[in-house]
């Protein structure tokens, strides 16, 4: 989460009895060196975890904010400077390191693109009469800049499959406009439709439709997104149905649990983490029917010490599996194997 959104929906702050789900031991986010700080964390099409570090002084540079007096405070699209990173692509116990010596975009996603390379994506983007921010960048496994482009305002979610596809997912404001984005004389949200496929040559390729062709209604908000090779599903803001693209024609079911911000899918079997206030671990289990989803199952996560899930991990959902990652851990929860318990 980015964190300078408008979350929408009712917040009931009672917390509802649920029966807790503990998570298995997990893996060590392995740091690739000893002052490295996380800056942000994800997990690539072959469901490793990628991540990009910095020094704590680099780390502030790379969620840089402006306030504005007595009033509100506004991420930055740039860091000001370039500083050095690096990004780790880690499978089990063995990672695989590429340095980002001179690294602009602040806020920034990471995921990994075929031939070694990654792609970085800053979240914010400002729009100018003399061309817009290019808040994407590809670097070679050497961590050269290979390719730069707009992918727009406002991203929440950025994924990428294994033929370099990039899936991105806009929060409200990349949908509606700000940054200059939809004023007057200026270009409309490059997310305006809320989901958006980039080819690899990060050229727009595929746009979700507009409400008049959706039968599932327009994304105002796109909270969850899981991207596979096979089908790309989300849950949406306003009425959260769960949708399905494949083959660019979409799938959708009825869904009555509001604000998840990952989910996992097996068959018909889809798992939704989250919720508002204190649901944010919440875990519900639900099946496909027809026309909607059929609650079978509703837990609350826990570490493996029985300790709640902390309020800001990073949560991805790839396919059936949904990935955890609190800074120093990273947990691992099949659906494939929870609905076999």
């Amino acid at each position: 989460m980015k964190g300078w959104k408008s979350r929408r929906g009712g917040r009931s702050q009672t917390v509802r009895k649920l029966p807790t789900l503990e998570l298995d031991e997990g893996l060590p986010v392995i740091r690739p060196e000893r002052d490295d700080v996380l800056v942000s964390a994800s997990i690539g099409p072959a469901g490793e975890l990628v991540a990009l570090w910095a020094t704590a002084e680099n780390e502030a540079a790379l969620r840089s904010v402006t306030t504005k007096p007595g009033w509100a405070t506004f991420p930055d699209p740039t860091t000001g400077r370039p500083v050095a990173a690096h990004v780790s692509r880690q499978a089990g116990d063995a990672v695989d390191v590429t340095p980002l010596p001179g690294l602009t975009l602040a806020h920034p996603s990471v995921q990994p693109m075929p031939g070694g390379r990654v792609l970085v994506v800053g979240a914010r983007c400002r729009w100018r009469a003399d061309g817009p921010d290019r808040n994407a960048v590809v670097y070679d496994s050497e961590g050269r800049v290979e390719a730069q482009a707009t992918l727009g305002d406002g991203i929440e979610h950025v994924f990428t499959t294994t033929s370099g596809e990039v899936w991105v997912g806009y929060f409200d404001e990349g949908v509606y406009g700000n940054y200059g984005w939809g004023d007057v004389n200026a270009a409309p949200p490059t997310g305006a439709t809320g989901l958006v496929r980039f080819s690899p040559q990060l050229e727009p390729a595929w746009r979700f439709p507009s409400h008049v062709d959706n039968d599932w209604g327009a994304i105002s908000d796109c909270y969850a997104l899981n991207v596979t090779d096979d089908a790309i599903w989300t849950c949406y803001y306003t009425d959260f149905p769960i949708v399905r693209i494949r083959d660019g024609a979409t799938s959708g079911w009825r869904n009555q649990v509001n604000g998840a911000r990952a989910l996992t899918v097996s068959g018909t079997r889809v798992g939704l983490l989250g919720g508002y206030g204190p649901d944010h671990d919440r875990f519900v289990v639900g099946e496909l029917a027809s026309q909607a989803m059929r609650v079978v199952g509703e837990y609350r996560l826990v570490l493996p010490d029985g300790t709640p899930l902390p309020a800001r991990a990073t949560a991805v959902g790839r396919g059936s599996v949904l990935h955890l990652i609190t800074g120093d851990r990273w947990y691992q929860l099949s659906l494939d194997e929870l609905t076999q318990r």
